[in-house]
């Protein structure tokens, strides 16, 4: 099976699981991705601060994505190609990617909220660089360049996403994850989570904007993300792997696992295998009956009695 065969049946199998959580799980799931966001946060304005370095803080924001990818939590935006996946291979109907999108983002950002308040509470020296932070997507509203940051901001989020399904290896996964963070952030990319929470730090550090503000800057981020999440990459990676695999899935009864499968296809090849030998066997039998009998008839006929 191809390298994006495997990474599809992955993808699938966690998007079947993510779509059947309950509201608890899930709610919780996504509280904890908006903290993990905000630690991200967090160590990008300790870093500004202390070395007045863009790159430096943009690096040290990456710690909120390894946070995200080690503890198993999740944003919204993660939440486009994987259960967009098992929807196509008709593990779970289409309403409740809707349910797990709203879901989510409520959570991520209630979760950022508190965080958000917390850092800005306890470290009082970050919060001038908090609200400039924050007001950079108060500034720059609604134009092109803002919905083609959160265009970029959906592709790479979903991107990782894509990549860490790709792989087993912890490493690689990190890779992606840090990768993905400091594009976030060297960029300033309009990511509807991560801008909230920005301008979340900053609301409570006393900005100069309020929260209708930031309510639309969000949700113009968040329809920029799910057109680059959605369009960009779940679509033609979901064309990349083909119909045929994308119909194996769909013809898999959902109770029979993957190792339940490979042993039923082993013990049909087994079986295959076995009759094939069994009927080698039984012509090799034959020929050497015939072969005998050739050998009486010969002798008897030259040796009649």
């Amino acid at each position: 099976m191809s390298d994006v065969g495997v990474a599809f049946e992955r993808t699938v199998d966690e998007g079947a699981e993510r779509l059947g959580r309950s509201w608890s799980v899930m709610m919780a799931t996504g509280a904890v991705g908006g903290i993990d966001v905000g630690l991200g946060i967090l160590t990008l304005l300790l870093t500004q601060h202390l070395t007045h370095s863009t790159a430096l803080a943009a690096l040290a924001f990456s710690a909120g994505f390894v946070a995200l990818t080690l503890a198993n939590s999740e944003l919204f935006t993660e939440d486009f190609l994987v259960p967009i996946a098992a929807v196509a291979a008709h593990r779970a109907p289409a309403h409740r990617v809707v349910r797990l999108w709203g879901g989510t983002l409520v959570a991520n950002l209630l979760g950022g909220w508190v965080i958000m308040g917390i850092v800005v509470a306890g470290l009082p020296d970050v919060r001038a660089h908090a609200v400039e932070l924050g007001h950079h997507f108060a500034q720059i509203g609604y134009s092109g360049t803002s919905f083609a940051t959160a265009v970029l901001g959906g592709a790479i989020i979903t991107l990782m996403t894509w990549m860490e399904r790709s792989t087993e290896s912890v490493p690689a996964k990190l890779v992606a994850a840090v990768v993905a963070g400091y594009l976030l952030a060297a960029g300033s990319l309009n990511h509807s989570v991560v801008l909230s929470l920005e301008m979340f730090a900053a609301l409570h550090a006393g900005a100069p904007f309020g929260y209708l503000t930031w309510l639309a800057a969000m949700a113009w981020g968040t329809l920029g993300n799910i057109v680059g999440g959605v369009a960009l990459v779940t679509v033609l990676r979901l064309l990349q792997v083909g119909g045929g695999k994308i119909s194996e899935e769909r013809n898999r009864p959902p109770e029979e696992s993957r190792e339940q499968t490979a042993e039923a296809n082993s013990g049909d090849t087994k079986s295959k295998s076995a009759d094939d030998s069994e009927s080698k066997s039984a012509d090799q039998a034959g020929d050497s009956g015939e072969s005998e009998g050739r050998t009486e008839v010969a002798r008897a006929t030259k040796d009649p009695p």
